[in-house]
């Protein structure tokens, strides 16, 4: 079949796109394994001259990465199982189970989206400290415990089971309980993908939070890691980017192993109401 014009030129765009988007994450991954100096020489070179793990060695061998890996891990492990603990059976409860004030609280909560997250850093922190949370991971864990955003989503998909079905197992004699574990978590394993991935990915990645929280440097997450190291090795371009690839690859590998949970969530919260 022969393709119109407009595909090709489309096509064409997209893999342009792709291109511009992947290029920065491509060189990345190649600086990380050049000679030191090698990336700063002009014009850089787009692939290692003679390849070298000596970077990635340095990172978990002197500069304690692995450290620093694992809490990132362990940390953002714990905060997608909390909110996954939290928001799911609220976000059902919205949709499906009536109760007085559900629909005027769920109004002052989607308000509440408005407002800057960073307004309530400071607030936050001050009652951290005196709960005695400062400088530990259950202080980390606490703006990942319930959020508007993540409710908002279940609640929309949970909208979306049949009312019948849910009457149909109450009829049967089971219990709320059972009904949400045996009907409702399965129905909705798309939204809870998603919204694991959305935590997962957001707790990994968040900076200021941990920067401001942990103050251990044992403690450190990899991002505030990497900007401390930064400074200390601000012209050892190879081995931040082996840094930032150590940081960014465990995130990547699981989005696109996950990614068609991630998109099916995502249609289908984005249509139920």
């Amino acid at each position: 079949m022969k393709l119109k014009p407009r595909v090709i030129a489309l096509n064409v765009a997209v893999g342009f796109i792709a291109l511009m988007v992947l290029f920065p994450l491509a060189w990345m991954v190649s600086v990380s394994f050049m000679q030191t100096g090698e990336a700063a020489t002009f014009p850089p070179p787009l692939l290692p001259d003679s390849w070298t793990l000596e970077h990635y060695r340095t990172l978990f061998v002197t500069q304690g990465m692995g450290q620093y890996l694992w809490n990132s891990f362990a940390l953002a492990t714990m905060a997608t199982l909390l909110a996954l603990g939290f928001t799911v059976p609220a976000g059902y409860a919205f949709a499906k189970l009536k109760f007085a004030g559900r629909d005027r609280l769920f109004q002052l909560l989607i308000g509440a989206l408005v407002i800057p997250a960073q307004i309530g850093t400071l607030p936050l922190f001050l009652m951290l400290k005196g709960m005695g949370l400062v400088n530990t991971y259950a202080g980390a864990l606490v703006p990942w415990l319930a959020s508007i955003f993540g409710l908002f989503l279940v609640r929309q998909y949970a909208l979306s089971i049949p009312d019948e079905m849910l009457e149909a197992a109450r009829v049967d004699g089971a219990s709320e309980g059972q009904i949400f574990r045996r009907v409702v978590l399965p129905t909705m394993q798309p939204i809870i993908v998603t919204l694991g991935l959305f935590v997962f990915l957001g707790s990994w990645n968040d900076f200021l939070w941990p920067l401001i929280i942990l103050t251990d440097q044992s403690n450190y997450t990899l991002p505030v890691a990497l900007a401390a190291m930064s400074r200390e090795h601000v012209q050892d371009i190879e081995m931040m980017m082996a840094g930032s690839v150590i940081t960014v690859a465990p995130v990547l590998i699981l989005f696109l192993a996950l990614q068609r949970y991630y998109i099916r969530g995502m249609l289908a919260g984005s249509v139920k109401g």
